[in-house]
């Protein structure tokens, strides 16, 4: 048996082959919030909030032994004949109830285990880590707990568990790229970006990408994509990583600039430094024109906002002296 919460909560009988899918809402938030507990008794006061929330039954005990009646007939317990030993899954506690999991899994625990073995592997054998972390993300059905409502455990667990997802795939696009697979990553790379917006590690990784696809000029225009969707969304600027992945692509080389310094080369130095000197220095040139002209533009925002929060300052200032010279300051004056 495995049950099942990346994506719609559902439980799989590996001895038949069976799906087994809650048809309810109130059935699929107890089954998540009883899998995301495990081995745990859950009290029955925090399993009537999962299910009802602020608007529980007039007899909310009663409903909830229903839908625990009810659960407890989908899930297979070992009848006789069924090549199965007998398993009771949720059992009646004085404070609650409890899922036991026993000898089963949860797709949850796989991924997990999964992910932390690609995270052990990523430093020694990167080709391996990315594998195994391919292996862990397919786990994934949908959003974590999929159905299963808004109630506290279940939300609570769905929000770590894909944060859990988000960091996986940066270790695994990490390794990627360590193993040399820059091609092949870029345009997933490519719907992160798109899909998550405001992360800053995934426009790193795609900048990373494309300077070892040898695509400069459009690792430089990532950055200045996350740096503008961040200042419209959040007021913020690219943090420190960021800031020096851009750093890290300005200085290196620039595909066109070899290409013209290697043209350089083959006709001959027109003075007396050698050809891959010349081409450091053409390289050197054009790196070091796209710095300035970027450091520049980001300099100016800076200063403009440096100018900004200093006008609004003395404003305020200025606002707070004549509240404080005035003989009375009323509550209306206090609001204005």
């Amino acid at each position: 048996m495995e049950f099942r919460i990346l994506g719609p909560v559902q439980v799989y009988d590996e001895c038949t082959g069976v799906l087994i899918v809650p048809s309810g809402a109130k059935q699929r938030a107890l089954l998540g919030a009883l899998v995301v507990k495990a081995g745990q008794v859950v009290p029955a006061e925090r399993l009537v909030d999962e299910l009802w929330g602020q608007c529980p039954p007039t007899n909310a005990a009663n409903a909830l032994q229903a839908h625990v009646a009810r659960l407890r007939r989908l899930l297979p317990c070992g009848e006789p004949g069924s090549g199965r030993p007998h398993h009771e899954w949720l059992v009646t506690r004085p404070l609650g109830y409890a899922l036991r999991l026993g000898d089963a899994d949860t797709d949850a625990g796989r991924f997990r285990r999964l992910a932390a073995h690609g995270r052990e592997l990523a430093r020694d054998d990167p080709g391996a880590a990315a594998g195994v972390l391919r292996q862990a993300l397919a786990l994934w059905q949908g959003p974590a707990l999929q159905g299963s409502g808004q109630g506290t455990i279940c939300a609570a667990e769905a929000a770590l568990l894909e944060e859990n997802r988000l960091v996986a795939l940066e270790t695994l696009y990490d390794a990627s790229l360590l193993a040399g697979h820059c091609h092949e990553v870029t345009g997933e790379l490519e719907e992160l970006v798109v899909a998550h917006p405001l992360r800053e590690r995934f426009y790193e990784l795609l900048m990373t990408a494309l300077h070892r696809c040898g695509r400069q000029a459009e690792a430089l225009g990532t950055y200045d994509r996350a740096r503008r969707r961040l200042a419209h969304d959040l007021g913020i600027e690219p943090g420190p990583a960021l800031r020096s992945r851009m750093e890290s692509v300005l200085r290196r080389q620039d595909p066109a600039g070899a290409a013209e310094g290697a043209a350089r080369a083959v006709a001959g130095p027109a003075t007396g430094t050698g050809p891959v000197d010349e081409a450091r220095t053409a390289d050197d040139a054009v790196a070091g024109a796209v710095s300035v002209r970027m450091l520049g533009e980001e300099l100016a925002r800076l200063r403009g906002h440096v100018d900004r929060l200093t006008r609004e300052h003395r404003e305020l200032a200025g606002r707070l002296d004549r509240l404080t010279s005035s003989p009375v300051a009323g509550p209306r004056d206090l609001a204005s």
